[in-house]
């Protein structure tokens, strides 16, 4: 007997006495005693769930409250070192529906990321995508394959795939930021590769320029470099700064105020963080947006294919995911699973609630499976 045939099958089926089942009889059993010996799986007993009638999120809707989050890496800061190994300080949120993975969502990687004053986080490169968001502090400075790009309050930092990259603190307090990548989507595709690089930066890496090159050359609203023309899936402009995202929103409410189309919806404006080469998302696995709901209005009821995560930036307000309800402010994070409903509404007292967002979205349109649908 070869060892394939020695080992128990992990295919285990059953004959139950269900409607759209065959009848139980013994040759049934013997049939489906035959499919397990060999690896078989027949779809009339799985349809229901590779094939369901909508999608049925295995992620759960689920909140993180900044406080806690704050609390707990301030605490690491002080215990675990930086450094080779374990590369950064960065503490996932876990999806309690994932079974302990640090997944926020079957295909989003989400963290808070904690460097104490003088601190370096090592060089390396990976083939996932990422960004990081500052919800607040200052001090950090991230460095692009020798391009040192500063981390401020509102700044929103994409990272593509196989770029070197390290950070390093000149403040003389900790920072804290969000890192979002595309972490379980890669780790279920098997396409995940990873690169150690230098230990230290050089002096002259460890400089702290307000504008980074890739903001000088990219950083100029409706205007592009002829010296590259070409396209590239990754935007390389590598900061998008909160003064500009704000005036942004800011601009779309007023024109709504003046009676002119501009927002998504009554008191709901957006925008969406755009590759300036091509004019599409950021990052081809991921989408980032930051929407501003105006005091005492209310978001229209939307669900879509795919999950997202948000971060409260700024304010107060009420959000409603699914089933789920919760009263949230500056800092909490929370995850919208694939196909449940969301909406958000700004307390009356509060002048605005600001959510940055990310999402699988781009996934899902590369293959034509996006659906989205307004409630």
């Amino acid at each position: 007997m070869s060892l394939v045939e020695a080992l128990p099958s992990p295919v285990k089926l059953t004959t139950p006495n269900a409607p759209g089942q065959p009848e139980p009889t013994p040759a049934l059993e013997q049939l489906y005693l035959g499919f397990e010996q060999e690896m078989l799986v027949p779809l009339w007993t799985q349809i229901g769930d590779l094939m369901p009638a909508h999608p049925s999120s295995k992620a759960a809707p689920h909140l993180w409250r900044w406080d806690q989050l704050l609390k707990l890496a301030d605490e690491a800061g002080r215990i675990v070192p930086v450094g080779r190994g374990g590369e950064r300080r960065a503490i996932a949120l876990a999806n309690p529906a994932l079974g302990g993975r640090p997944f926020a969502t079957p295909t989003l990687w989400a963290a808070i990321q904690y460097l104490m004053p003088g601190e370096d986080a090592p060089e390396h490169r990976h083939t996932q995508h990422a960004f990081r968001f500052v919800v607040e502090g200052e001090g950090v400075w991230t460095v692009v394959n020798g391009d040192s790009v500063r981390m401020s309050r509102g700044d929103f930092l994409p990272q593509g795939g196989w770029n070197w990259h390290a950070h390093h603190n000149a403040a003389s307090e900790p920072m804290a930021w969000i890192d979002g990548l595309d972490i379980p989507f890669a780790y279920y595709g098997e396409s995940q590769f990873f690169e150690h690089g230098r230990l230290h930066l050089d002096p002259q890496e460890r400089i702290t320029p307000e504008h980074s090159r890739s903001e000088r050359l990219w950083g100029h609203p409706g205007l592009r470099p002829v010296a590259h023309l070409e396209v590239t899936p990754v935007t390389p402009l590598l900061a998008y700064r909160w003064v500009d995202t704000d005036r942004a929103l800011s601009e779309q409410l007023a024109l709504e105020a003046e009676g002119h189309a501009a927002t998504v919806s009554l008191g709901h404006a957006a925008v969406r963080y755009t590759n300036p080469t091509n004019g599409r998302d950021v990052l081809p696995t991921i989408r980032c947006e930051m929407h501003r709901v105006k005091s005492g209005a209310c978001t229209q009821p939307k669900r879509e294919v795919g999950s997202a995560v948000f971060q409260v930036f700024d304010g107060r307000g009420t959000v409603t995911v699914g089933e789920k309800q919760w009263q949230v402010c500056r800092g909490d994070m929370f995850v919208v699973p694939s196909w449940q409903s969301f909406t958000a509404s700004c307390d009356a007292d509060q002048p605005q609630l600001d959510l940055f967002r990310f999402a699988d979205t781009p996934i899902f349109e590369a293959v034509h499976a996006y659906r989205a649908e307004t409630l």
